[in-house]
C-alpha cells in the first residue's frame, strides 16, 4: 500500500438518495456507527432538516454547504525533526482533505455534546458552524492559530 492516498485508490461515492449529495452521503458515512447506515442516514436527514428550519432556510443542501464551508481548514501543521528538535510546521490543506477535517470534526462536536438525540446534537452543531460558532469551528479557528504561531517554520517544509 501506498503511504499517500492515489487517484486509484480513492472511491468513488455514489450520492445519497434524498438530496442526491457526494457530501451528505459523506456525512452520513462519517456519522454511522457500526455498520448501521440507514440508523445515520435516518439521523442526518433529520439534523439537516431540523437546521434548515431553524436557520429559517428552504434548502437544507445549502445550509450544509456553508457549514461545511466555515469549517474547513486552510492550513494544518505537522510535526518534523530538523537537526535534534521537533518543529511544527505549517502546510496548506488539499481539497479532499479539507473535507475529511471539516466531516470529522463535526461529528466529534455533535457526538462530544449530551442529554439529547444526536439527530439534534448534529443539527445544533450544524446551525453552529452555519454561524461560525461552537465547537467544530472553533477546532479549525485553534489549527490555524497555530499555523500562524509556527509560521516562522515554513521554511523547512519540503518541496
Amino acid at each position: 500500500m501506498p503511504r499517500k492516498v492515489t487517484r486509484k485508490l480513492q472511491r468513488d461515492l455514489k450520492p445519497d438518495r434524498k438530496y442526491q449529495s457526494v457530501l451528505v452521503q459523506r456525512l452520513i458515512n462519517k456519522s454511522m456507527l457500526d455498520g448501521k447506515k440507514l440508523i445515520a442516514e435516518r439521523a442526518v436527514y433529520a439534523a439537516l432538516e431540523q437546521a434548515a428550519k431553524e436557520l429559517k432556510s428552504e434548502d437544507p443542501l445549502a445550509v450544509f454547504e456553508k457549514a461545511l464551508k466555515n469549517v474547513s481548514p486552510n492550513f494544518e501543521v505537522k510535526s518534523r525533526r530538523v537537526g535534534g528538535a521537533n518543529y511544527q510546521i505549517p502546510f496548506p490543506v488539499a481539497g479532499h482533505r479539507q473535507l475529511h477535517y471539516s466531516f470529522s470534526w463535526l461529528v466529534q462536536s455533535a457526538r462530544a455534546r449530551k442529554s439529547m438525540p444526536y439527530s439534534k446534537r448534529l443539527a445544533l452543531e450544524i446551525i453552529d458552524a452555519h454561524n461560525e460558532a461552537g465547537a467544530a469551528y472553533k477546532k479549525k479557528e485553534d489549527t490555524h492559530k497555530m499555523a500562524e504561531a509556527n509560521r516562522a517554520f515554513a521554511h523547512f517544509a519540503r518541496t
